[in-house]
């Protein structure tokens, strides 16, 4: 585990992940059911456009990511209330390897990670009557995956309704499947990207021995 001290957000936050898989993604490698995902091919695109590019093709901030920046501090003393604890920003952690990252909201002591969703009220109210980490399986084991620990907190987080808070454990068998897929998906961008930079680096020398020519 190697943790980056980078503000989330910034430019070096974002060169830090920059053409790798990262757990708020994972969900397009592999479902919260545990099935390999049918977006995998299109998610493999983008991280490749990414490397060849040198720049992040998600520069635009949503109304949804401002609203969750300007309720992020409001949801955190909530839990920090709640549970009776202080909790820690965090930068980007990435494996050893560097071949994936995740950048959890918060850490919890010695063992915790806590995840902040503010959604809008209709999806809110679908938490409530449910479960909030289910559908955010992929990402939380990937986070406990990735930094180490042993449970993620879970909170959606409305500022008018009741909020939703709930623990997520390790599941070993489910962080087991993600490491392979992750693995395998991390050795084929790999792979795919060497070749697609050697086509480039050769289609630039073509360019530039045509240019000669003339």
């Amino acid at each position: 585990m190697i943790i980056l001290d980078l503000e989330q957000g910034s430019p070096e936050w974002g060169a830090a992940r920059l053409g790798i898989p990262t757990a708020s993604q994972f969900s397009r490698l592999l479902t919260p059911t545990g099935k390999p995902s049918t977006s995998a091919n299109g998610y493999m695109d983008e991280l490749l456009a990414e490397r060849l590019l040198g720049a992040s093709l998600d520069q635009v901030t949503t109304d949804w990511m401002r609203r969750g920046r300007e309720l992020e501090a409001s949801a955190v003393r909530y839990y920090e209330l709640q549970r009776d604890c202080d909790t820690k920003a965090i930068g980007f952690v990435l494996r050893d390897d560097g071949k994936c990252g995740c950048s959890p909201d918060r850490l919890v002591g010695e063992d915790g990670l806590l995840e902040i969703k503010c959604p809008g009220a209709k999806t809110h109210v679908t938490y409530l009557r449910g479960d909030v980490s289910a559908a955010h399986k992929p990402q939380t084991q990937g986070q406990l995956w990735i930094c180490e620990r042993e449970w993620c907190d879970v909170l959606s987080y409305h500022p008018e309704m009741p909020p939703a808070l709930v623990r997520v454990d390790r599941d070993e068998a489910y962080i087991k499947a993600l490491a392979t897929v992750v693995a395998q998906f991390a050795a084929r961008l790999d792979a795919e990207s060497t070749k697609l930079t050697a086509d480039q680096e050769a289609s630039g020398l073509e360019r530039g021995d045509q240019g000669g020519e003339r």
